[in-house]
C-alpha cells in the first residue's frame, strides 16, 4: 500500500482595509508558500503546514514601529496552533 502525507493547511484573514495591507504584505513577502484570496471586506492567507508574522517585516512595510498584538484589531479568524512573542507570531499545526 503506498501512502501520501497530507500537509494540513493553515490560515488567517483580516479585514481588507488600509491597516491590514501592510500587515498581509508582509506575512506574503515572510511566506513565499502562501497564497491570498481577496473577497469583498476580507482577505484570507492560506500556507501548507505553518505561516510566520514577523515583526520586523510589518515595520518594513509601515515604515513605523509595530506591536504584534495590533494585528487583532482587523483580525477575523485563524486556523492552526498559536506560539507569539513580542517579534513573531506563528500558525502551525503540531505533527
Amino acid at each position: 500500500m503506498n501512502t501520501v502525507a497530507t500537509v494540513s493547511k493553515v490560515f488567517i484573514a483580516f479585514q481588507d482595509n488600509e491597516e491590514a495591507r501592510p500587515v498581509v504584505e508582509a506575512i506574503l513577502a515572510d511566506n513565499p508558500q502562501a497564497d491570498a484570496v481577496y473577497s469583498p471586506g476580507l482577505v484570507k492567507i492560506n500556507a501548507p503546514g505553518h505561516l510566520v508574522v514577523r515583526r520586523a517585516t510589518i515595520e518594513e512595510q509601515t515604515g513605523r514601529p509595530f506591536d504584534l498584538q495590533q494585528i487583532h484589531v482587523n483580525l477575523v479568524t485563524l486556523s492552526g496552533h498559536i506560539d507569539e512573542d513580542d517579534d513573531q507570531f506563528t500558525l502551525s499545526w503540531n505533527q
